[in-house]
């Protein structure tokens, strides 16, 4: 059951095309036309519509940018459909509008169902919408690590659970690694980095400086160092204020004040303004009193002592010391000493997490080892499936003798190098962040043909028809609703190209199935042919898309066939090719 369709594509000024439409439907569609027109107007404006690199020249010539828009429908329960909606997305009738523009500047914008979206997004739609399968993707299959995802995703559930454990156990891995490498390589620089703080840490215990003790020592000192000036300033300012007994006819200030206050006193009852003046005065007088006796007892008590003078010296120089190498201040010395005791205990403490990051290690890398070998039989057992199924659409395929194996191995790691392995099957063996598989495809084309590796032993007619047999073998276990094929047929033709086209007609059963093609035998079992035609008026050429149906078809494989549309002969083989595709599948397709 096809739960999406890829309705239609509109496409403004991307490269030579200036305006066009293509309207696409479930079933079969190809795509045929000059070399290269198919090739740009479908594949290269489905990547950008699914979240391809935005490359600015692909804008057209004099053009202020390039737009494609794509139509569709999709079920409501889809994943594809809940991420638009999540996104802010609107799906009218079960219709989702998608749309890409690329400015000539190469700034690019995207939206899904009517709302703004990062470009991003539709490369996550693109996951659940549609397979892009190319010469790309062929070369891709070559290499063992995608042999490895294939394998993996034909597998799933059985290999995805263990291999999310095992990844969480492997960063685990790397990040104590890191850690306990880390703590053993700068083991002398953390114990001299220790030696140093210790020793710092006990200079300040040996002084044991209290907060604010520098500013009141400073007071202290500067007091005490000017004690016989203070002490002849304060007597003079006494005998000012509260007259010298040794100076009887001496004029102080509070014998003054006590005049004006006796001149004011014996008038005050005659105007409220004076007697104010009288209570003022009266106050100066007591505060006068006041400061005279502080006076007098700041210099009786004030100490000169020059051992005290000393000692408080002594201590400043102390404080001076530690301040020149830890603080600013007092209070900069004691947050220093806070923060060094903390660190001195995490530095001793380096033993104890050697030792715990070693047994977190050895832990981890025996969970890694049970892991690997629950991936290795998960993966042997779903090897067998997998390549007896690609084996049988390869029969498919007009190579019905080929036979496709998958080699999984492990390299073992030298007994000295054990510790840099984990033990898998009671050996040591490599391993990286998705297992200790070696995984590789291998194919015979031939009774007699010893497996090799397809990287080596498949020619490009084989390799096609191995990537489309694998493709249909996904479609059975894990469908995807639309595949676009971009030239999968290339290097085969005659029966085998016949059997290709018959293959794909049966995986648009259950799947869309675009496909840009130059062989007949492909398109003719496809249930909606498109031409891509180019014009020009002399200055500017032009793309425009056509649907072919009755005559106009069999003129268009006629001129695939023979280079020419008139030809009676290429005529007569393109109705013989149409019929045969228009035949019944053979029962179990």
């Amino acid at each position: 059951m096809v739960v999406s369709v890829l309705e239609e594509m509109r496409i403004r000024s991307l490269g030579v095309i200036d305006d066009a439409v293509v309207e696409l439907a479930p079933g079969f569609t190809a795509v045929t036309g000059e070399t290269g027109a198919g090739k740009t107007m479908v594949v290269t404006s489905l990547g950008l519509l699914l979240g391809g690199r935005a490359d600015p020249a692909l804008v057209r010539t004099g053009a202020k940018s390039a737009v494609v828009e794509g139509r569709i429908t999709v079920d409501r329960r889809s994943p594809a459909a809940v991420r638009a909606e999540e996104a802010g997305a609107d799906l009218e009738d079960g219709t989702l509008l998608i749309s890409r523009t690329l400015s000539a500047e190469g700034r690019s914008r995207a939206h899904v169902g009517g709302r703004s979206v990062p470009v991003g997004l539709l490369a996550e739609l693109a996951d659940d919408l549609v397979a892009v399968h190319g010469q790309t993707d062929q070369q891709g299959l070559l290499r063992p690590a995608r042999q490895r995802q294939a394998l993996d995703r034909y597998a799933g559930d059985a290999v995805s659970v263990p291999l999310a454990k095992y990844v969480s156990a492997y960063r685990r891995l790397r990040a104590v690694a890191a850690e306990l490498a880390e703590l053993t390589t700068r083991a002398r620089e953390r114990a001299q980095e220790a030696d140093l703080l210790r020793f710092g840490l006990e200079e300040v215990a040996a002084v044991e400086p209290l907060p604010g003790e520098d500013t009141e020592l400073a007071a202290e000192a500067a007091r005490l160092g000017h004690a016989e000036a203070l002490a002849s300033a304060a007597t003079v300012a006494h005998a000012a204020l509260a007259g010298n007994p040794e100076d009887p006819e001496g004029i102080d200030a509070a014998t003054l004040v006590a005049g004006a206050q006796r001149a004011v006193e014996a008038v005050r009852a005659h105007d409220p303004a004076l007697a104010g003046l009288a209570d003022r005065i009266g106050e100066i007088g007591i505060l006068l009193s006041d400061v005279a006796g502080e006076l007098a007892g700041y210099a009786s008590d004030l100490d000169a002592d020059p051992r005290r003078l000393a000692a408080v010296e002594e201590r400043r120089a102390a404080l001076t010391h530690l301040t020149r190498k830890y603080g600013e201040d007092i209070a900069g010395v004691l947050a220093w000493a806070e923060e060094g005791a903390g660190r001195l205990a995490e530095l001793e403490g380096d033993d104890d997490r050697i030792g715990e990051l070693t047994a977190e290690r050895d832990a981890l890398r025996a969970e890694l080892g049970e892991l690997a070998q629950a991936l290795t039989d998960a993966r042997t057992e779903a090897a067998e499936r997998f390549a007896e199924a690609v084996t049988e659409e390869l029969a498919s395929l007009a190579m019905p003798h080929a036979r496709v194996s998958f080699a999984i191995r492990q390299s073992e790691v030298a007994e000295a190098e054990a510790d840099h392995g984990i033990e898998v099957g009671g050996r040591p063996v490599a391993y990286g962040p998705h297992g200790a598989d070696e995984v590789e495809l291998y194919l015979a084309p031939h009774p007699g043909a010893q497996p090799r590796p397809i990287a080596k032993g498949a020619s490009g007619g084989e390799l096609s028809r191995v990537m489309l047999a694998v493709e249909v073998v996904f479609a059975g276990s894990d469908p995807v609703p639309t595949y676009l094929f971009d030239e999968v047929d290339a290097g085969i033709g005659g029966k085998a190209a016949v059997e290709v086209g018959r293959r794909l007609a049966r995986l648009a059963q259950t799947a869309q199935v675009v496909v840009v093609t130059h062989l007949p035998q492909v398109a003719a079992f496809a249930d909606r042919h498109l031409v891509v035609e180019k014009t020009h008026d002399g200055t500017v050429t032009r793309s425009g898309v056509q649907a072919m149906e009755g005559e106009d078809r069999v003129r268009e494989l006629s001129r695939m066939l023979a280079g020419q549309s008139d030809s009676h002969l290429a005529r007569a083989h393109a109705e013989e090719l149409l019929a045969a595709a228009r035949a019944p599948l053979p029962r179990g397709a």
